[in-house]
């Protein structure tokens, strides 16, 4: 966390939370930044702090098997490193982005692999987002040090997974 997590936005100052959730909207890791921060580079920071404990023996998983995210995470950049990672990605790709590749012709290449029924699942995220805001101090941030808003951020994730 650089700072107190404040940015100036179009609102005036604010913060904003970057999640990452399983499959049934829990979430598993939480980044805090100034609300002027871009949603894109903090992708690959909040995949990094993943870990899920296997059943049996071994590390913990740090590799998911798919991302699901919405438009403002489809960059060429961000797509080329969850190839690297071998991760299969889902994201609609953006209209200046089509409008670039199909301008370079044959040398745009073909357009990413979209699956639009996965992506439907996508809408947990918000439903989580949703959950969070229910916890009055998050959704104001009442909490001027970051520390204690990533605490009270904590402690709504962990009364999320014990319900």
């Amino acid at each position: 966390m650089d700072g107190e997590c404040l940015g100036r936005s179009r609102g005036g100052l604010s913060s904003k939370i970057h999640l990452a959730v399983d499959a049934r909207g829990l979430p598993m890791n939480v980044i805090l930044t100034g609300g002027q921060a871009g949603d894109n580079p903090q992708l690959i920071p909040l995949l990094d702090g993943l870990n899920v404990r296997r059943d049996g023996p071994g590390r913990p998983r740090s590799r998911p098997q798919a991302v699901v995210a919405d438009k403002a995470y489809s960059h060429p950049s961000t797509r080329q490193a969850m190839r690297e990672r071998r991760v299969r990605f889902i994201s609609p790709e953006k209209t200046d982005q089509i409008a670039r590749r199909r301008a370079k012709g044959a040398a745009g290449g073909r357009p990413p692999v979209f699956d639009r029924e996965v992506y439907r699942g996508r809408n947990v995220v918000e439903r989580c987002f949703a959950r969070l805001k229910q916890f009055r101090g998050l959704a104001t941030r009442y909490a001027k040090r970051a520390a204690y808003y990533a605490a009270e951020v904590t402690i709504a994730a962990i009364i999320l997974w014990l319900r």
